[in-house]
């Protein structure tokens, strides 16, 4: 059972969500402005919250992008309320958290409890970038654009079709909440690493070097906005650097993550106002020219099932040329938003960039 629900979460007269133990899975973007609440102190009111399922450290502590849970704590749920942002690219492990638990409640087949998904609205936008997955991927991360241009509840409704699921899913419309209206959705920091209104921009690219020897300045103020490593010399550099954007030489010292308390050089990532960024594309060229550069520049480990296209990876490895990957990209761009349009719950659609 499917349904796609227009009035906030509060005037849901579910008895699961009424009377029912409920579980909540949420980060800190579950505060209702409206109420000047988090979304589980509903429950708690209520007096039927039994869980919350939630990121165990402070918010913005570098490394904190899971939220634990297992079988035992789901099985006697009625309800489980999934309220997250998502930041539009497939690879934000909050997401990926939300997948596997759906295929969990799946494998409870009719003991499952029933899931309701409160909606926020896509901080990168409806514009889309990249490939659809033609290998075997990630774990619990559907065949969608490396970013997708969906909101969480329309990933989900895609998700739910891929696995065949049973358990009833019900999605409250971001239209309906009032801090989707009162909020931008980059206000509250989705994540440790995702920061600011720009780094959502960057992420779909820019995620792809957390699997390499360069750093997206991970445990700094501004992760994908900045890249680096203690091996790379700017002033020896003549990168690729598309139209409407600007790259400054810079240095940095993460305080957590990969190359932690050294000194990385590198560039900050500047766009231009009013400039279309495809950070995939741009990224890919930055990879190959740094494979091309620099011997310590590697892909290391999980590079591979991220990507998930062989066509760009060989586009890295220099046996295709930048236009045929910009290609390939278009057109599988164009593919994935023909499968999108059938997931999409709101007016507005998934597009490719001008």
């Amino acid at each position: 059972m499917f349904s796609f629900r227009t009035t906030p979460l509060e005037d849901q007269l579910d008895k699961a969500l009424l009377d029912g133990k409920v579980g909540c899975f949420c980060t800190q973007n579950c505060w209702d402005t409206a109420h000047d609440r988090y979304m589980y102190q509903l429950f708690k009111d209520r007096g039927n919250l039994e869980i919350i399922f939630n990121p165990r450290e402070a918010e913005l502590t570098p490394g904190t992008n899971h939220i634990a849970f297992d079988l035992d704590s789901i099985r006697p749920l009625s309800a489980v309320v999934v309220e997250i942002q998502d930041v539009g690219s497939r690879y934000f492990n909050y997401t990926r958290d939300v997948f596997r638990l759906m295929s969990m409640m799946e494998s409870l087949g009719d003991e499952s409890p029933a899931l309701y998904v409160v909606d926020h609205m896509n901080p990168a936008g409806r514009v889309v970038e990249g490939t659809i997955p033609s290998v075997p991927g990630e774990e619990f991360v559907p065949k969608v654009a490396h970013r997708h241009g969906l909101t969480l509840g329309e990933l989900c409704n895609l998700y739910y079709s891929e696995i065949g699921a049973k358990f009833p899913l019900h999605i409250i419309s971001a239209r309906a909440t009032e801090s989707n209206i009162q909020l931008l959705p980059w206000t509250i920091a989705p994540a440790s690493d995702i920061p600011g209104m720009f780094t959502c921009y960057m992420y779909s690219g820019g995620g792809l070097w957390n699997n390499t020897s360069i750093t997206p300045a991970i445990g700094t103020a501004r992760p994908y906005e900045y890249f680096g490593a203690p091996f790379i010399k700017p002033q020896m550099d003549t990168l690729p650097v598309p139209e409407g954007v600007l790259m400054r030489t810079c240095s940095f010292t993460p305080a957590a993550g990969k190359y932690e308390g050294e000194r990385c050089y590198g560039y900050q990532i500047m766009l231009l106002p009013g400039a279309e960024y495809h950070s995939l594309l741009h990224t890919l060229q930055l990879m190959r020219y740094f494979l091309g550069r620099y011997s310590q520049f590697e892909l290391e480990d999980g590079f591979s099932r991220k990507l998930a296209d062989p066509v760009l990876e060989d586009y890295l490895k220099g046996q295709i040329s930048f236009q045929e990957a910009k290609e390939h990209v278009k057109v599988e761009e164009q593919k994935w938003i023909r499968k999108a349009k059938r997931f999409s719950l709101y007016d507005d659609q998934p597009l490719r960039m001008k």
